[in-house]
């Protein structure tokens, strides 16, 4: 039986976005690079992708829950960087979403990536996503979370998020960002298969997501 493994991507696209958008859109390519080698590496994975960008205009969901191997290259022409930034919301309704889909014996990473910090949420409050990232912690999922303009390591520690990373938002900070998180993700997935009959998805979240 192949292991599922969901990878959700919760994306700033607030005003701020516009300077490094390029930059970004570039990287997420690297991304959905990154996710469909591991689908041929790792046969006995299947890759799920779901990608969300944010802004208080509301959330788009360029792709939901599609398989890695049916995935084209994100061509950004519905990214639009604009508006505030309601971070809270866009964890939660995200996160909320995919959970229905996620069984016991999957593994979920979540990557949660921002040039700014929250400033506009209705739905979610502090104490409700720190509550959910405890939540979906307890259950496996991996959370990751990368920031600039901020001291992203301290903000994923108030979030309860275990793995932060910070940033320069600069077309150069966004590369060397995104390069460090494909090879941080490649070495997830192989943790993954290396771990399958030894450790549990929780097993495998204890695990620093950065640590080399």
């Amino acid at each position: 039986m192949k292991k599922k493994v969901f990878n959700l991507i919760i994306l700033d696209a607030s005003g701020s976005m516009c300077s490094i958008e390029k930059a970004t859109v570039s990287g997420l390519n690297e991304t959905i690079q990154s996710i469909k080698h591991a689908q041929t590496e790792h046969p006995e994975q299947e890759h799920f992708v779901t990608l969300m960008s944010f802004n208080s205009n509301g959330q788009v969901y360029h792709l939901d829950r599609k398989p890695a191997n049916d995935i084209e290259l994100f061509d950004g022409k519905d990214y639009d960087p604009n508006s505030c930034t309601p971070l809270y919301d866009a964890i939660g309704s995200g996160i909320a979403l995919l959970r229905r889909f996620v069984e016991d014996d999957d593994q979920a990473l979540v990557t949660i990536i921002t040039d700014g910090l929250e400033n506009a949420s209705h739905e979610y409050d502090y104490k409700a996503v720190t509550a959910l990232m405890d939540k979906m912690k307890s259950r496996g999922w991996m959370i990751i979370y990368i920031g600039a303009n901020q001291d992203a390591i301290k903000t994923a520690h108030d979030l309860h998020i275990d793995n932060g990373l910070e940033y320069d938002a600069t077309p150069e900070g966004v590369k060397a960002m995104m390069d460090l998180e494909c090879k941080s993700r490649q070495r997830f997935y192989n943790r993954i298969a290396k771990c399958a009959d030894e450790k549990s998805s929780k097993d495998i979240m204890s695990d620093g997501y950065f640590d080399f």
